[in-house]
């Protein structure tokens, strides 16, 4: 299968997935509006998904499938598979412990991570909800130790599909779970908590048959034996060598959204909300392209460099750093000129009022700052994890880290909630070039000819799809036409269909050949 209908058919799983996710916002928003307690929600649902980026799909993620791709080169299939047996079984291990601690230590966590939700009344809902959520990390540490598999071998389509579940399970709480914990008595809220465990389960579940099809499904030990015969491995000693340094450096971006968070908390009641429905909706060009990409190449370029092919390794890095530059900047000229009627058309509605469209727009227009950071940094890390290097990668996060803050500390007095989106925004890029530098200089990545000239091609044609969407932004009353739901649905839908034609169409003027991009 080639990299661009891997690429193609995770993408369109995960916009799948984010379509199945706007639905759950839109009803969300809909339904439980902006208040405190909506707040409380997500600050406790993102504890749990803290540390599943941070260790789950983050530091394992990363050093996992690099080491299995080379084990599986250099080894074999048998030794690839004592190696998923060994690590299953530490996994499953350490993640006992740590949903134990969790449920454990939830008030330290909410107050870490948003101390000022005491002050709007709602911190003990977010603990409560937090002991609830917590365990939700265990099953995704397991679905993305299944997915490191999969997509090792090549079944990309399984672990792309699977957050939909959690999206089908989060609609289900919401339409059918809330009134029934209304009518019993209960903050219909608490509802979510319910929808969130089921689809954890449910997207483990749907892990197992593709697991079994290939006869790799994990023999987990629990006896104290295999926990040591675990631990011997030298595949797994060097995996857990390579995540601390990889658990660092994935700390530093979500150390800073801990940090926003907390931030957020301390400002407008609503402003962690704002903040998340901007994310999400952020998120479809970054999981398409980002997401959808590293997964595809990181496993390749670890076979590459295990294959000692520099020209392949180096090839591939350049194709998925022109596929994003081409799909990724006319994007970012959208979320920033466009982001008044993609917030009014998918959220304007039920509880969710003008003044909400308006603050989740200024902080989704942040977030297009620095979307080509954000998407690009998917790519390059991955070419540093295939090398096996984690420590250039965490160095230039902490030091993104620190940058982040500092800016902060000058956006945040002046534009409030929308100044944490625009210092991570900012933050990401310089990231996303210091990668890219040291990809470079480490000799690692050579750029293919004609990159100047298609940098210009592309930069043309965001020019005029910008041009178009700037007028319609400012054309037209999008929040006046709240009342007039179709006529708003059909002028997003033409601007949307009509800014890709035109931006398409100039690259075809320009003499940019899309058909290269699948041959890769």
């Amino acid at each position: 299968m080639s990299l661009f209908k891997s690429a193609s058919t995770v993408s369109l799983l995960t916009l799948a997935s984010r379509v199945t996710g706007l639905v759950r916002d839109v009803l969300m928003s809909s339904v439980f509006g902006v208040s405190a307690l909506t707040d409380a929600f997500y600050v406790a649902f993102r504890i749990p998904n803290l540390f599943r980026r941070v260790l789950g799909e983050g530091a394992f993620s990363q050093a996992f499938v690099p080491v299995l791709s080379a084990t599986r080169t250099e080894g074999g299939e048998d030794s690839a598979r004592q190696l998923i047996d060994h690590v299953g079984t530490l996994l499953l291990w350490a993640l006992v412990l740590l949903c134990v601690a969790g449920v454990v230590g939830a008030p330290l966590m909410v107050w870490a991570m948003a101390s000022g939700l005491e002050r709007s009344g709602s911190f003990d809902a977010a603990v409560v909800m937090t002991r609830w959520m917590f365990p939700y990390i265990g099953f995704m540490s397991l679905v993305a130790f299944a997915g490191g598999i999969l997509n090792t071998w090549k079944r990309f389509a399984v672990p792309a599909a699977s957050p939909v579940l959690l999206n089908v399970a989060l609609i289900g709480s919401i339409v059918l779970g809330a009134p029934l914990f209304r009518r019993w008595g209960i903050e219909p809220i608490y509802a979510q908590c319910v929808g969130v465990m089921v689809g954890g389960l449910l997207q483990l579940a749907i892990q197992v048959p593709a697991l079994r099809r290939l006869g790799l499904m994990p023999r987990l030990g629990v006896r104290l034996a295999a926990l040591r015969a675990a631990w011997a491995d030298p595949g797994t000693r060097k995996i857990l060598g390579l995540m601390l340094p990889a658990m660092i450096g994935v700390s530093g971006a979500q150390l800073s959204l801990l940090i926003n968070t907390q931030i957020a908390s301390h400002l407008t009641a609503g402003s962690v909300t704002w903040i998340t429905n901007a994310d999400r909706l952020m998120e479809f060009p970054s999981a398409m392209l980002g997401v959808a990409l590293g997964v595809v190449l990181m496993p390749q370029l670890a076979a590459a460099r295990a294959a000692k092919d520099a020209d392949r390794y180096s090839a591939m890095l350049d194709w998925g750093l022109r596929l994003i530059v081409l799909l990724a900047l006319p994007c970012a000229a959208a979320l920033l000129v466009f982001p008044v009627p993609l917030v009014a058309v998918l959220f304007h509605n039920g509880a969710f009022d003008d003044a909400s469209v308006l603050r989740t727009a200024d902080a989704l227009a942040g977030y297009g700052v620095g979307l080509v950071g954000i998407v690009s940094i998917k790519v390059l890390a991955a070419g540093f994890y295939a090398r096996h290097d984690m420590r250039t990668p965490m160095r230039i996060s902490l030091a993104a880290l620190a940058v982040t803050q500092l800016l902060n500390l000058a956006f945040v007095p002046w534009l409030q909630h929308a100044g944490l989106t625009l210092a991570i925004g900012v933050g990401q890029l310089l990231n996303a070039l210091a990668l890219w530098v040291g990809l470079r200089r480490a000799d690692a990545y050579q750029l293919a000819p004609g990159w100047g000239r298609f940098l210009l091609q592309v930069l043309a044609g965001t020019a005029v799809m910008t041009a178009l969407l700037f007028w319609g932004a400012h054309g037209f009353d999008w929040v006046g036409l709240r009342g007039q739901r179709l006529l708003r649905i059909g002028l997003l839908a033409g601007f949307v269909v009509g800014a890709a034609l035109l931006y398409f169409g100039v690259l075809a003027a320009c003499g940019v050949r899309l058909r290269s991009f699948m041959r890769r």
